[in-house]
């Protein structure tokens, strides 16, 4: 296979295979979770703002980006037309998302005194593979194999 091939696979064709699916949300959660750190981030070391919740203003801020990306570059094949229903579809997987965020911060940094970036980066990564798993079945009715 041609380099162009291999990229035009990956970055550019529509698809609705898993392993593209999820190399694509890679990156798209990449970006979603620097937007998130970085708030989350912010609000607690300039604004001093509790983590928990930093991590709920940052976690729904993301969830914008991240609707944008996965719509339009990952899960561009979506068996719902009305948009609206799709977002709010979104929008409640990524609540359930925030909630297991929230737990696991607790967790970690409460319970088990890990320090609080630290924890955020390890509830990001368990929860990514929640967000992914569930998008791809909502929005496509597929069972992940």
């Amino acid at each position: 296979m041609a380099m162009n091939d291999l990229i035009n696979k990956l970055f550019v064709k529509k698809t609705d295979n898993i392993f593209l699916q999820f190399f694509r949300f890679i990156f798209v959660g990449g970006t979603a979770f620097l937007v998130d750190f970085f708030i989350y981030f912010s609000l607690v070391n300039f604004l001093n703002v509790n983590y928990l919740i930093s991590a709920a203003i940052a976690f729904f801020i993301s969830v914008i980006v991240n609707y944008y990306l996965s719509t339009s570059w990952v899960f561009n094949q979506s068996q719902i037309e009305n948009r609206a229903i799709e977002f709010n579809l979104f929008l409640a997987i990524s609540f359930v998302g925030l909630i297991f965020t929230e737990i696991l911060l607790y967790i970690f940094t409460d319970l088990w005194s890990v320090n609080y970036l630290l924890s955020k980066i390890l509830a990001s990564i368990i929860v990514l593979f929640w967000n992914f798993s569930a998008r791809r079945v909502m929005f496509y009715g597929k069972k992940i194999n």
